[in-house]
């Protein structure tokens, strides 16, 4: 977009924080953070000078690491870094074989582990699907256990609770150490605003946990345009950045310096029927857009794409929806990008097809990404000199060197001649993902763990569990 493009959204968002402003329900704490930096605060609304919300942003980092427990697994968040990971929030998975059905505590380490052998996945992600099979107050517990054992990769704590984002941050104390945290971010908190312009005391209570712990809290404003917000892509990127600008300025009053994440999660509406659009032309340029205004804000940039869908099923549809979506993400600039494999239903779903069928797309979008070489090797002159006009190159040294490197290569088998698939069961690209993912999860090793860090964890998960009754609403 162009810069005056730019200037204007920027300039409705001061609008919105001064003519309507942002409610923080049930948080005196953060309301009085923000009356004490110079907001107004009105009840549990605070309204904002121009200018002010985005000079409470300024002491974020611009880029910062996020370390694993395996140091081979630490990434980066800004510049020019892209960070992919998993699906996040479904209470419902699938697979060929089972069908549809409530995600249980199983699935999630599945989903866990095939996220971990993965290349294309940098990330574990966070609630990968719903352990609904778990205590809504416990689940947690058991989810972030799985990501510290089952995977070396980053990943996300709980936000469900204060409590819970602080038993997050108190088990990856247990395997990083307290001294380490204090000065390095190892994990993640995804805070949603509940748009439009409200910050409720569960979402802006965990914000604070992350922030004071000096973890990285990613601001995810979710803008359905024509439900929580107007309907063109100018505005949900003008209320996607006010309300992000909020979310990043808490943290920092809380801690100034406190890495975060400027994130958006929105989407378009089938205005006919009300159901949600994923990939359309309108969200792909709000996507677009919004990466520009977080890099001007300053901060890393979570995309609103990834590989989404509102399709039922893994199909053309689902594919289709899922590549306009990652096109639009990658191309934007993007530096994190979530729900990069396995969404289908609008995130209803964690689906195991789609979520290797993802992966070989992820692999194709990493490839492209990292451009090609122009140096000697590349050239291949001594093939050249093999050869000669009007032979194949198939034999020369130069091919040798590189064929099994050279060109990206889909884990899931190619269907080959015709012939061939038919006499095989002319078997679709869904259903080769299922050998596909049930190989993945048949090759897994868990990785290694001291044996005192595991016991720690362990005893820490059961102490919590004992202490409160099982809610399961």
């Amino acid at each position: 977009m162009s810069t005056n493009a730019l200037i204007a959204i920027e300039q409705q968002a001061d609008w919105i924080l001064e003519k309507i402003g942002i409610e923080f329900r049930g948080d005196k704490a953060a309301l009085d953070l923000f009356a004490e930096a110079g907001a107004e605060v009105v009840g549990e609304r605070v309204v904002f000078e121009p200018g002010l919300a985005r000079h409470l942003c300024s002491p974020a980092p611009a880029e910062f690491k996020l370390h694993a427990r395996d140091p081979d697994h630490t990434v980066t968040l800004g510049g020019d870094n892209v960070v992919l990971m998993p699906g996040y929030g479904s209470p419902f998975v699938s697979d060929l074989e089972q069908g549809r059905r409530y995600a249980t505590l199983a699935d999630f380490e599945n989903f866990v582990k095939l996220t971990y052998g993965s290349p294309w996945l940098h990330h574990s992600g966070g609630t990968v699907c719903e352990p609904t099979d778990i205590p809504v107050n416990k689940r947690h517990l058991d989810m972030v256990f799985a990501h510290l054992t089952l995977s070396t990769k980053p990943f996300m704590g709980g936000v469900t609770a204060p409590e819970r984002a602080r038993d997050s941050i108190d088990m990856a104390r247990i395997v990083f150490g307290a001294a380490f945290m204090e000065d390095n971010a190892v994990m993640q908190g995804n805070i949603n605003a509940n748009s439009p312009l409200i910050y409720d005391e569960t979402m802006s209570g965990a914000l604070r946990v992350y922030a004071a712990a000096n973890q990285c809290v990613c601001v995810s404003p979710a803008i359905f345009a024509g439900a929580m917000g107007p309907l063109s892509p100018a505005a949900v990127a003008a209320q996607t950045l006010a309300e992000g600008m909020v979310g990043i300025a808490l943290a920092q009053l809380v801690r100034p310096g406190c890495p975060v994440v400027f994130g958006s999660f929105h989407s378009t509406m089938n205005l006919k029927s009300g159901a949600l659009t994923f990939g359309s032309p309108e969200a792909n340029l709000a996507t677009m857009a919004i990466s520009e205004l977080g890099k001007r804000l300053g901060v890393p940039v979570r995309s609103g794409g990834g590989q989404i869908s509102g399709s039922n099923a893994p199909d053309g549809q689902a594919m289709q929806d899922s590549t306009g979506a990652m096109w639009a993400t990658l191309l934007s600039g993007t530096h994190q990008v979530w729900h990069a494999a396995g969404w289908l239903e609008g995130g209803l779903v964690m689906s195991y097809e789609k979520f290797v069928m993802d992966l070989d797309h992820c692999g194709a979008m990493m490839t492209m990404l990292q451009g090609f070489d122009v140096d000697e090797e590349a050239f291949g002159r001594d093939a050249y000199h093999e050869t000669g006009p009007g032979k194949n190159f198939l034999s020369t040294q130069h091919t040798l060197r590189h064929f099994a490197t050279a060109n990206f290569q889909p884990e899931i088998p190619e269907a080959g001649p015709f012939e061939t698939w038919f006499e095989n069961g002319s078997p679709t690209a869904d259903q080769r993902a299922t050998a596909r993912w049930k190989k993945m999860l048949a090759e897994y090793s868990q990785p290694s763990m001291d044996e005192t860090v595991l016991v720690a964890l362990k005893q820490f998960v059961e102490t919590r569990k004992s202490s409160m009754p099982d809610e399961w609403y």
